[in-house]
């Protein structure tokens, strides 16, 4: 998912360019603004974190690009290309190094296993939505 910030900035193509030449194949793609209930359901794991309201408020700011991606590995090799959660400390050419402002506002979502995966993609998309 490509996150408010990244989206508001510009950097929605240039992303959307990264993750293709990292090998992905995009099989699902949305362009869409969550609201706070919306947001707030996605983030649930989060809830009981001190994090958690900041993150719904900010997730429903503005636009977000939702997106299916597939690759071998593709969970392991998205975490490498997008980067650290911190831009900081992100490897130089990652997405959140080049498009990420802060901590919390670091550009773009990736889910942290394939189990994960197949709950967010159902999330945004469905059956129907998917080539």
């Amino acid at each position: 998912m490509i996150k408010p910030d990244a989206v508001s900035n510009g950097y929605t193509g240039a992303i959307l360019d990264d993750i293709i030449k990292g090998g992905f194949k995009i099989v699902a793609l949305k362009y869409i603004k969550l609201s706070e209930v919306t947001a707030g359901q996605f983030y649930a794991v989060h809830k009981e974190r001190p994090f958690y309201g900041e993150l719904v408020s900010f997730m429903s700011s503005g636009p977000i690009v939702a997106a299916i991606l597939e690759k071998e590995h593709a969970v392991e090799d998205f975490r490498k290309l997008i980067g650290a959660t911190d831009p900081a400390k992100a490897d130089e050419g990652t997405i959140r190094q080049k498009y990420a402002k802060s901590i919390e506002a670091n550009a773009i979502h990736g889910s942290d296993s394939d189990e994960n995966a197949e709950i967010e993609g159902s999330f945004f998309f469905s059956a129907f939505e998917r080539f």
